[in-house]
This record gives C-alpha cells, structure tokens and sequence, in this order.
C-alpha cells in the first residue's frame, strides 16, 4: 500500500490557534499520497485563512465550508467527499507521528478485509505541545465490541485510520447526539459501530498527540455522561445480552469522570454527574458514593502529598521530535 492514496478529514471550528500545528502534522507524514480535507464548521476565526495559507503551499490540502452544524456532520462531510477508501480523521487540535499513516498501512497490508480499523496509542498533550501522559498503551485487537462496552480503548477520534466501506456499514458519525444535546461520545460510537461489524487492529507506538484544553467539548463532563449514556442505549436495543459489560463500561466512566472532575478542582460538575445517574441509573450512583468516591479522595490526597514532596516530572524530551511542526518545503 506505499503509494495508495489516504484522504485525511480535519474538522475545524475555530481553531486558529492549534490548526496550524495539526496541518503540518498531518503534511510531515512519511507516506506522501494524501489528500487534506479540512471542513471548516463555520469557524469565524481566522481558521479558514490558515487552512487557505496551506493550500497555496500544499496542492494536497483543499478546503470545504458548512454552517456550523458540530464535529459529526463535519466528519461526515470530509469523508463522503473524500476520493480514497482508506479515511484518517485528525482533530484539528491534535497532532500526528511523521509514520502514523505509514505504519497503520502496513498493518492493513498484513491483514485481510475483515479488519476495518486500525487504531494507534496516543499521548495527551497541553495547549504548549508538551506531553502531561504517556500511559496509553492498549492492545485489544481482532473483536472487540465487548471490550468497547468496558471503555473505549481507542480514545480519541484522531487514532483510527479507516475503511470507506466500515464507514458505510456504520452510517458515519453520528450527528444526533449535538441534536440531543449529549454531544460528545462521537467517537465512542462510530467506534462501537465499527466493531459490530469489523475487527480491529493497532500500531503499538504513540503516533497521535491528543491535545487536552480545558475548553474543548470533553471538559463539560455532564454532558459528556449523557452522551456516554445514549451510545448504551443504542447498544442495549442491539445487544440485551451485553448488559453486564455495558453497565460495568457506564461504572467505571462515571467513576472515571468524577476523578477528572475533583483532579482539575471543578467541583461544580460532582452534583449534575450524580444526579444523572440517581435519574437514570441509581445501583451505579450508590456504588459510586460508597465506594469510588472514598477511593478517589484518597487517591487525590496522596497526589497532593507526592506533589509537595517530589519536585514535577520532566517533560518527555522526544515530542519534538515525535510531534514535528517547524516549517515544512
């Protein structure tokens, strides 16, 4: 697959201040055949104008405009226009390995069609490119809708590189969930979809820099249970089976979100978080209040301990190097 043609969708909403970034991520890319979709979602930054300026450098790189209509109907905007049937999708704040394409490419040469989806570990990054967790490291391979009902392993949407037809067979994204107001479990979803369907395979090596500000759609972490909780509802009314599994994924990311509540000190979010699951599943909030919640109080507090005794981890030295974003030819 050297010279087979990938097509990259980017969606972008007013991101003036990381597109750039991301664009000459995704340009350094060792395998060269690309095409660059940026759908611009009605940014009314300067999003449009940076991507143009790639254009007129790159005649890889090419440009759509919607109204905003949320980062679902973007990414099915970008691969329904796309020209190839491999599809990788990057946030448009997130940033890319030169070899992520590269090596997810060997993996579908090595396989057959019955893999739709190979993912790659990640590392989180802040708002200066640098690396704050390194700890990703899954490998769930082959099927893995069951283990997806636990947790979504994948992460985040800018690690997967795609079938056309898997994205056919799973209807893309799904739009409804900003309908709904529950945006935010896209990913998580489509991912599911996929597996329904598809197995999946992984690159085991961080080639995605997943960028984590406090204002992207992933800080708003109400929002984010219900959207958690509408992807288990479509999958119970497909799989009653998987129950179990479906309950114990919606435990532990309730629990999971309450900890990334108290660590970044927005309390204000603990109280919606268990009112939704006293309304809609009350076992899961009473075994988070007498048992998780005690747990992750103490878990905090030795972080503080350690934190005041031990002077900050350096920052990884390689994510220059593993994230290049310097001027491009």
């Amino acid at each position: 697959m050297k010279g087979e043609l990938v097509s990259v969708i980017i969606p972008a909403h007013n991101a003036q201040d990381t597109i750039d970034e991301t664009l000459r991520s995704v340009r350094s890319q060792s395998h060269r055949a690309l095409e660059i979709v940026v759908v611009d979602d009605g940014s009314r930054d300067q999003t449009i104008a940076i991507a143009r300026h790639h254009m007129a450098i790159d005649p890889r790189v090419r440009l759509i405009e919607q109204a905003n209509a949320g980062v679902a109907a973007a990414r099915n905007t970008g691969w329904r226009a796309a020209r190839s049937d491999l599809i990788a999708f990057v946030d448009a704040d997130d940033l890319w390995a030169p070899t992520k394409i590269e090596q997810q490419l060997a993996v579908f040469d090595r396989t057959d069609e019955k893999v739709g989806l190979v993912y790659s570990w990640y590392l989180v990054i802040d708002g200066q490119s640098t690396v704050t967790d390194d700890q990703h490291r899954p490998n769930w391979r082959g099927d893995v809708l069951e283990r997806l009902f636990h947790g979504n392993f994948v992460g985040n949407g800018s690690a997967a590189l795609v079938r056309r037809q898997a994205l056919i067979d799973a209807n893309g994204f799904e739009s409804r969930l900003r309908e709904a107001g529950a945006q935010g479990c896209e990913d998580f979803l489509f991912y599911c979809r996929v597996a329904e369907r598809y197995h999946f395979e992984v690159v085991e090596e961080p080639l995605v820099g997943y960028r984590f500000l406090p204002g992207n759609m992933s800080s708003n972490m109400p929002r984010m249970l219900r959207s958690w909780m509408l992807v288990v509802d479509e999958m119970l009314g497909r799989h009653p089976n998987a129950a179990p599994a479906l309950r114990e994924g919606l435990h532990f990311y309730s629990a999971w979100l309450l900890e990334r509540t108290l660590r970044q000190r927005q309390p204000r979010h603990v109280l919606p978080i268990l009112s939704l699951l006293f309304r809609h599943h009350p076992a899961i909030a009473m075994r988070i209040i007498a048992v998780d919640l005690p747990r992750i109080g103490t878990h905090l507090a030795k972080r503080v301990v350690t934190r005041l005794v031990r002077r900050r981890r350096p920052v990884c030295p390689q994510v220059t190097a593993r994230f290049p974003t310097g001027e491009l030819k």
